[in-house]
């Protein structure tokens, strides 16, 4: 197995070209939402189609919400297959978030429609496949496929994250995501956890503590 470590900070598009892939589909996986305190953690495994480019493809990170929405969409109607998954706040407790985003991650490619020759997966964590897989330490910044994939799952959990603030609107999840930022911190304090928050987290239990 050819290893990744040499591999120069390149764009995306440029280590697809420098890569030389083994015959048969290439599938990259990236996961949104380890560090939240609250919601499932959410992974994609997308199988680019070499014919249908897509131009710009980079860290969601690095992208503005409007690009990965775009990017998102455009993704979803270019690649040859993609999968989204998650694991639960419940699996995420039960688990340790380790576990469950290599549980997400697993599902995510069980849920690809075409079965890939190569998984190619962000960090440096392998989830358990019946196929070869490789880890890519910053894969989502240098191999587009997983690009590809870290931007399906931040756009669907930042899209969960806005459709429980609606249940949910004292916390505010539209605007940290879920993250623990001094507002999320001021909302929990002031309003104890909900069904949402993984109790495994030291703040989320932290404040479980406090309550009566």
């Amino acid at each position: 197995m050819r290893s990744r470590k040499s591999l120069p900070h390149v764009q995306p598009e440029q280590a697809a070209l420098d890569w030389h892939a083994p015959q048969g589909l290439v599938a990259g996986v990236d996961e949104a939402g380890r560090g939240p305190l609250a919601g499932p953690v959410v992974a994609a495994a997308v199988v680019l189609d070499e014919l249908q480019p897509i131009a710009g493809l980079a860290d969601s990170k690095k992208l503005t919400a409007l690009r990965r929405a775009r990017l998102y969409d455009e993704i979803r109607a270019k690649a040859l297959c993609c999968s989204i998954a998650e694991a639960s706040v419940e699996e995420i407790d039960r688990l340790n978030i380790l576990q469950a985003t290599l549980l997400a991650m697993r599902r995510a490619v069980q849920g690809l429609r075409l079965r890939p020759a190569l998984v190619l997966v962000d960090g440096n964590r392998l989830p358990v496949l019946d196929v070869p897989a490789e880890a890519i330490v910053q894969g989502d910044a240098r191999v587009a496929a997983i690009s590809a994939a870290s931007i399906l799952a931040k756009v669907h959990r930042d899209r969960w994250c806005a459709q429980v603030h609606a249940q949910y609107p004292q916390y505010g999840f539209d605007a940290h995501k879920g993250y623990g930022t001094a507002a999320h911190l001021q909302a929990l304090r002031a309003h104890g956890a909900c069904p949402l928050h993984r109790r495994s987290f030291a703040p989320v239990a932290q404040c479980l503590e406090g309550q009566p």
